[in-house]
């Protein structure tokens, strides 16, 4: 996928058109991501044992990732692939050619 954990979206279709959120989960196989704070739904919680409280719960639910587009230098478009001359693959906004960050969640670190 193109849009990694981690990575600032902004949705482009769908109830949440123009909001721009942080990506919290990418599930690959089902072709969705969680942004923060984006399709927000109620939930109601039944109460469980002794600690847990019920009631209605705000939950962000998965949207796919065909309405969200990265957002990179307050520009927002689609993803593509480029090479440099060492064989190192990056990602690049299609229409205005800037580089996209990868994510190095382990470390914490961003890398070009």
């Amino acid at each position: 996928m193109k849009i990694q954990k981690g990575d600032t979206v902004k949705i482009i279709s769908g109830k949440d058109n123009g909001k721009e959120g942080k990506v919290l989960q990418v599930f690959p196989k089902k072709n969705q991501v969680l942004v923060e704070g984006v399709n927000v739904n109620k939930k109601h919680q039944k109460p469980q044992g002794q600690t847990m409280q019920g009631g209605v719960i705000d939950k962000s639910m998965p949207i796919n990732v065909s309405n969200v587009a990265l957002v990179v230098k307050k520009k927002s478009g689609r993803v593509r692939y480029k090479f440099d001359k060492n064989g190192n693959k990056f990602r690049v906004l299609a229409q205005t050619g800037d580089e996209a960050w990868f994510h190095d969640l382990k470390n914490n670190i961003e890398m070009n």
